[in-house]
């Protein structure tokens, strides 16, 4: 046998003999699906994955023939914040919910290593859908605290695939932030763009309610009955808000990766201000052009594209709305770059409009359950963690300076309700006002909703910011306070 040269070696990226190149992906094209998603054995040595997380996204592949590519995930049981001074417990893939991001290309081999840390307390597993196999990979993985699995499968259809842990019971894994995206790209990859980035919603169940502080046990009732506690984007209230907000500039191209972790909810994905140029549906290679909305069932994934004219902080919701606005399902996307007047000429988003998030995330929030947790909150605490929630709860209608809209809403700046009743502000958070109101000698005749959705701790915040704010008397409440006001019937009408 002759020896081979150095400058005569194989291309490792080189396709097998006989096998043809395939054809780029078009909106229009048939793949064949995993009929011919098999392009032969590996070529070169094994690789091992990039893995990123969230909201990173590994580089593209690069390869234009089939690899081995090696990935290895550990899954971490670890008390992580769900809100601001609201601890959970999460099950994750990685450290992160959701777990890594996992980039191969189609026809690829993968060798797939689970460990399962040591310290954890549950034996857990993986299902990718982007396996061709019975359970996924589930039944391969099975692996105990202090364990490792592995298994091997071939990526024969190119998509954006769920992963989730399916060991029993499913949900409560699921539920605990068990789950992650794998994209398989097509052969000719993905088109290049500026940026690309990973989000996954997911539906979570605490005992507790909505932003009550400490730590919250996961609530089984709740999940079977599908009313969650929150809903939020990568695991996290704020978790793509404010100084953490996704990043771009006009001119740009940004494609966004989205799953739905579930485990129950389908979600109805928006990005307002923005049209998606492409959305390649339910993650798999036909694309649709021009949408608003896309729903993405839970299990599910879709790849939204789209190009940024205008600058501006742009708010990813899941328009089924009060899941954003009271549940968490609300991200940004800030875009710099110059006006464009001809294409829009409003102002900037309202920072009251996305509950004061356009604002750096809200330090003095956690600060202050910090202190509360420990017995040592302070009045200024107090103060400063009421004055951030004001900002994204109350300030719509009463106003940054609590002057509150003439003739509609009454001012809560030296109110004479306040003066005569400090303490009613916890009644009217509680439980609202309805019908005639005198305020500083003017006559009001609205609607306030009760803010029920508050916990505690943040009525006795609010009330304590708004006491000591703006000439009004002072004072300070309680949380014991709240508690009380909340168990009494809501009062009559009106008043002054």
């Amino acid at each position: 046998m002759l020896a081979m040269s150095a400058g005569c070696r194989p291309d490792p990226n080189a396709l097998p003999a006989g096998v043809d190149p395939p054809p780029p992906v078009t909106a229009d094209s048939d793949t064949g699906g995993s009929l011919k998603g098999d392009f032969g054995p590996p070529q070169g040595e094994p690789i091992k994955a990039v893995l990123t997380q969230p909201p990173l996204v590994p580089p593209a592949t690069g390869r234009s023939a089939p690899a081995k590519v090696i990935v290895e995930l550990e899954v971490q049981e670890k008390e992580m914040e769900i809100s601001d001074g609201v601890t959970y417990t999460f099950w994750t893939f990685g450290g992160t919910v959701p777990g890594s991001f996992i980039r191969v290309r189609q026809g690829d081999t993968v060798e797939l290593h689970l460990r399962n840390a040591p310290g954890n307390k549950m034996p857990h597993n993986i299902d990718l859908h982007g396996v061709t196999g019975p359970g996924g990979g589930a039944a391969s993985t099975f692996t105990a605290p202090g364990h490792g699995s592995q298994f091997t499968f071939k990526a024969l259809n190119a998509g954006l695939f769920v992963y989730h842990c399916a060991t029993a019971p499913v949900g409560m894994h699921i539920a605990n932030g068990m789950y992650g995206l794998i994209l398989v790209e097509p052969p000719a990859g993905m088109p290049p763009v500026d940026h690309e980035y990973y989000v996954m919603q997911g539906d979570f169940y605490t005992t507790g309610k909505y932003r009550e502080k400490g730590h919250q046990p996961f609530d089984m009732d709740k999940a079977i009955d599908e009313r969650p506690t929150y809903v939020l984007f990568n695991g996290r209230e704020g978790s793509l808000t404010g100084d953490k907000a996704l990043k771009a500039k006009t001119g740009e191209t940004v494609r966004l990766y989205v799953g739905n972790g579930g485990p129950n909810l389908v979600t109805s994905f928006h990005v307002i201000g923005e049209i998606f140029d492409k959305v390649w549906y339910e993650g798999g290679t036909k694309y649709q052009e021009n949408v608003q909305t896309t729903l993405i069932p839970s299990g599910g994934a879709a790849i939204m594209q789209f190009h940024l004219e205008v600058p501006g902080t742009y708010v990813m919701v899941d328009h089924s709305i009060f899941r954003a606005f009271n549940k968490g399902a609300l991200a940004m996307l800030k875009a710099e770059g110059p006006d464009r007047k001809d294409i829009y000429s409003g102002k900037e988003v309202d920072e009251n409009y996305v509950s004061g998030r356009a604002l750096a995330n809200t330090q003095a929030v956690s600060t202050a359950a910090a202190a509360a947790k420990s017995g040592a909150l302070t009045l200024e605490q107090q103060i400063a963690a009421g004055k951030d929630l004001f900002a994204g709860t109350c300030s719509t209608c009463h106003q940054a300076n609590g002057q509150g809209l003439p003739g509609v809403f009454p001012p809560l700046a030296g109110s004479s309700v306040l003066k005569a009743t400090p303490k009613r502000i916890v009644q009217i958070m509680l439980h609202g006002l309805n019908g005639k109101v005198t305020v500083n000698g003017k006559d009001y005749d609205s609607v306030m909703p009760p803010m029920s959705q508050l916990s505690d701790d943040e009525v006795a915040n609010i009330g304590t910011f708004v006491l000591n704010s703006w000439g009004n008397p002072g004072g300070r409440v309680t949380a014991a306070e709240a508690t009380t006001e909340r168990a009494r019937p809501a009062p009559a009408a009106g008043g002054e």
